[in-house]
């Protein structure tokens, strides 16, 4: 057994995206004095900030009861929204309506209605009028109103994680990607690029769009496969048409809060009135920060499923860059994509016009595929000796679950640590996992 003193910290998290620093950030509250090591192989947290929607504090009012995603965003929105107050980070809850365009939808809204309270969730069903109340250039049959959902400066978070972390005496690096992984009986070993090795009694993989990569340099299966998918937005411009969050009511075949033949609308904390995600598209893995062309993703049959499964609008998504704060209005899809967008989002918002769209960066995700390329839709976390692999996330809950998804993982990976022979420091705050 190794002493204390050779591991060079008890827990070594491999990924600095959003999942990575709240778990670290958990490890530190639940356990002060717990050495924690966060590995991130880009220059700063927020290159994961790829999609442009990414601070949406969702409600989980999609998810199935029985799914960790809604049992973490139940409570998670109301504490990420206490941790951006606390540390002073731009914010607001501005509720979300789900609407009805059509009769046709009635049932399913009727559902999503039960569904919300299941959860716990503040639900309450509007009538046309009663849309006007909220948001007076909606228009629907119907719609219900789920108070508790709200936006927030996604990069603000990740910078208030890693400082906490920091300040806790725990290690953020970032440009250290991770090139082998060793296991043994006493725990892990990591190598990154220049070298350094890093040993840690337990070790959590939040690699995101690696996390099935890093599963395999431990030694394990991961079962799935992750593919980057990029979803195409596009910025309203012209007038103030939505106050908050709108979306329509999901269609059959796109039961989740994803890609939807009409696109969702959100107003961002900086005014900013974003139209999407409207259309879906598989990509290579990143390379160099962003996205390759389609041609070596398609060879692949999960992302060629994937694709299938998630299109939508997007034919000229292939046109567009890769993720980065550039505008699209330098290599813009293809017009008659941005058509039929307008035209789609009329049903929600009559008075758009197709001038008011313009296309922004489009968003990129980490999508876990089963072997038979049907998408994972929950969290999918699995442990191995030492290890705790983050599979998939959520993109679109990712910032309503953080936190209590955080503590989860802390507390698995508090647990494998314990089996190498940690004991936790003296516990003196009163938080606990």
């Amino acid at each position: 057994m190794r002493t204390h003193a050779e591991y060079d910290c008890d827990v070594l998290v491999i990924g600095g995206g959003i999942v990575g620093l709240s778990t670290a950030y958990a490890l530190t509250r639940a356990a002060p004095g717990t050495r924690v090591t966060v590995l991130e192989e880009a220059s700063s947290p927020a290159h994961h900030l790829t999609r442009p929607d990414g601070g949406l504090i969702h409600s989980g009012v999609h998810q199935r009861r029985s799914s960790l995603t809604a049992r973490f965003a139940a409570r998670g929105g109301g504490e990420m929204t206490d941790f951006c107050a606390r540390h002073g980070i731009a914010h607001t809850v501005t509720g979300k309506l789900i609407v009805a365009t059509d009769r046709a939808d009635l049932p399913r809204l009727h559902a999503l209605a039960q569904r919300g309270r299941e959860h716990g969730l503040p639900v309450r069903e509007l009538g046309p009028a009663q849309i006007a109340r909220y948001e007076p250039r909606v228009r629907g049959q119907a719609a219900i109103r789920v108070s508790t959902t709200g936006v927030c400066d996604a990069a603000g978070v990740l910078a208030a994680l890693a400082g906490e972390v920091s300040a806790a005496g725990s290690v953020v690096r970032c440009a250290a990607r991770v090139t082998a992984v060793d296991r043994r009986p006493w725990g892990v070993a990591a190598r990154t690029t220049d070298g350094t090795v890093v040993r840690a009694r337990a070790l959590v993989n939040a690699a995101g769009p690696r996390s099935d990569r890093v599963a395999r340099l431990a030694g394990d299966e991961p079962g799935v496969r992750v593919v980057p998918v990029r979803d195409t937005y596009y910025e309203l411009r012209g007038p103030a048409l939505v106050r908050g969050v709108v979306h329509p009511v999901p269609a059959p075949e796109h039961p989740y809060a994803g890609v939807r033949p009409i696109p969702g609308v959100l107003r961002s904390v900086d005014g900013t009135v974003l139209v999407g995600p409207v259309g879906a598209t598989a990509s290579g893995r990143p390379a160099n920060g962003g996205p390759p062309g389609l041609l070596s993703a398609l060879t692949r049959q999960a992302s060629w499923r994937t694709a299938r499964r998630r299109g939508g609008y997007g034919r000229g998504d292939a046109h567009l860059p890769g993720a980065g704060p550039e505008r699209a209005e330098r290599a813009a899809p293809d017009p008659a994509a941005r058509a039929a967008v307008a035209a789609a989002l009329r049903r929600l918002l009559p008075d758009v016009r197709e001038a008011d769209l313009c296309p922004v960066h489009p968003g990129v995700r980490a999508q876990a595929v089963h072997g038979d390329g049907t998408p994972v839709e929950d969290f999918l976390i699995r442990e191995a000796p030492h290890t705790v692999h983050v599979l998939h996330t959520p993109a679109d809950a990712a910032f309503a679950t953080a936190l209590p998804v955080g503590r989860e993982i802390a507390r698995r990976a508090m647990a494998l640590a314990q089996g190498a022979g940690w004991r936790p420091p003296a516990v003196e705050s009163g938080h606990c996992v």
